[in-house]
């Protein structure tokens, strides 16, 4: 863990030395440090597992930041191929279905139903 935190630092500082150099300028282009976090805990239940949160919340955030009505309108997310919307082959879907213990259906539902109570069944 250590060392891709370190690695992860090592290529934001490479990048902002490039950026400050390109446009004469110094200083940080990040606010605060890269920190890392666990993403699992070997728990297979849904309440606390920041794996499960953290996809949660980065396929909500175009939906949040008001760019499309439903989440899998956004054409540059993962999310259409993990509740068998799209069949894409970017992402690994058996492997988040095995670390989450999801499949298509459930996950569709709980991104909706995480904002507001939604239930999805009028967009499935």
């Amino acid at each position: 863990m250590q060392e891709l935190s370190y690695s992860i630092g090592k290529l934001l500082s490479s990048y902002s030395q490039a950026i400050n150099k390109q446009n004469k300028t110094t200083g940080s282009l990040f606010q605060q440090k890269t920190k890392s976090k666990l993403l699992i805990t070997g728990k297979k239940e849904k309440s606390g597992n920041y794996l499960i949160n953290a996809m949660h919340y980065c396929h909500r955030n175009p939906w949040k930041a008001g760019l499309v009505k439903r989440i899998e309108d956004w054409p540059y997310t993962s999310f259409p191929d993990y509740c068998g919307l799209r069949k894409g082959i970017l992402c690994n879907k058996v492997l988040l279905m095995e670390l989450t213990g999801y499949d298509e259906q459930n996950f569709y539902r709980d991104s909706y139903g995480i904002i507001d109570g939604f239930d999805g069944k009028d967009s499935l």
